[in-house]
């Protein structure tokens, strides 16, 4: 009885040793989630395909969340939860991330394929030492129009919207910042202004603009534009050279008055998880192949001059999306106007936007 009392008490714990060694096996370890990098994006803003090679090549998982605005990326990151390894903010954003304390200072050294992006858009005013971000995208604010019902070279300025022949025929893109910038610098201002005389300006000429606005939308625009239902949109670059592709009638022109010249950017959270594999991935997607490949696919402009080399000439010679350094001269880029400003953009454009409808 007891042969039989200590053989089922050592089958008992033979089985409970295996049970945690099992135990063991399934637990993730530490070691186990560092292997994952976690990005955050913008939508439909990196080709797939790369995140499959960067996967195969350095046996990494990578995990991709997406973001609407730079705001909700903003607020998300500030609150915390996920601890994202990389994610991508405009130009004004990196600063405001910046005064915020949420981003890692890069060492440079670990991104030795940097040497790739241009020297004009590097040490930009919003991180001048490129010390936190790394450009990605790069792009303007402009006007696409309709050959179909405008007449082709008719539109140079900002001020040609407001032609009366436009009546109920503009789609503007629902963007606080973009559309005060647009009256902004029709009216010659700074696309930064602090000065509440001149954004009551900007907003008076943007509500004299109401006649001619068919709607105030975001991503269905494309629709609306490469179905022929509107005539004009004001929009970016990247959108626009979307539609062009989808509908020939279409053309893009960014208005000699100025407008606003904006960069998205990689840079590494604070709370990031997994640094070493967001400095592989950065540097990843700065050589000339990859970066060239996913320009393609995404339709923006490429900071990276080594891969503008590999793209098909008819892009990399399209002056409405890669323009000269003329055209670059009266653009200008987004500053972070603090909170209490930014909050008046914001007042004025909705009370326009009330008015418009």
């Amino acid at each position: 009885m007891k042969k039989v009392f200590w053989s089922i008490l050592a089958i008992i714990l033979s089985c409970l040793a295996l049970g945690s060694g099992a135990y063991r096996l399934q637990k993730p370890s530490d070691e186990t989630k560092k292997e994952s990098l976690i990005i955050y994006n913008w939508g439909d803003y990196l080709d797939p395909k790369l995140i499959s090679k960067f996967e195969k090549q350095t046996g990494y998982h990578v995990v991709y969340e997406t973001f609407d605005s730079n705001e909700a990326m903003f607020t998300k990151i500030k609150q915390g939860g996920t601890a994202y390894d990389i994610t991508f903010p405009s130009e004004y954003m990196v600063s405001k991330m910046r005064k915020a304390n949420l981003l890692e200072k890069l060492d440079l050294k670990k991104i030795p394929n940097l040497n790739n992006i241009g020297p004009y858009f590097l040490h930009k005013s919003f991180d001048r030492n490129n010390s936190y971000s790394v450009p990605y995208f790069w792009g303007t604010l402009g006007i696409v129009y309709n050959d179909k019902f405008v007449k082709k070279g008719s539109i140079t300025t900002w001020d040609d919207l407001w032609k009366k022949k436009y009546h109920h025929q503009i789609l503007l893109v629902d963007s606080a910042r973009d559309a005060m910038g647009m009256a902004l610098a029709s009216l010659g201002y700074s696309m930064n202004t602090t000065s509440s005389l001149q954004l009551k300006l900007a907003q008076t000429k943007l509500e004299n603009l109401g006649p001619n606005i068919k709607a105030i939308i975001a991503d269905e625009m494309r629709m609306y534009l490469v179905q022929n239902e509107a005539a004009i949109g004001v929009t970016w670059s990247g959108e626009a050279h979307e539609m062009m592709e989808d509908n020939p009638h279409l053309h893009y022109v960014v208005p000699s008055q100025g407008s606003n010249l904006w960069f998205d950017n990689f840079v590494i959270p604070k709370t990031a998880k997994n640094k070493s594999a967001a400095y592989k991935f950065i540097n990843f997607m700065l050589q000339p192949q990859n970066a060239a490949q996913n320009a393609e696919y995404v339709g923006y402009a490429t900071p990276n001059i080594a891969a503008q080399k590999l793209l098909p000439k008819k892009i990399r010679d399209d002056r409405q999306f890669y323009p000269d350094e003329k055209t670059l001269k009266h653009l200008q880029v987004y500053r972070d106007l603090g909170n209490k400003v930014t909050q008046e953009y914001n007042d004025l454009f909705l009370e326009f936007k009330m008015y418009a409808r």
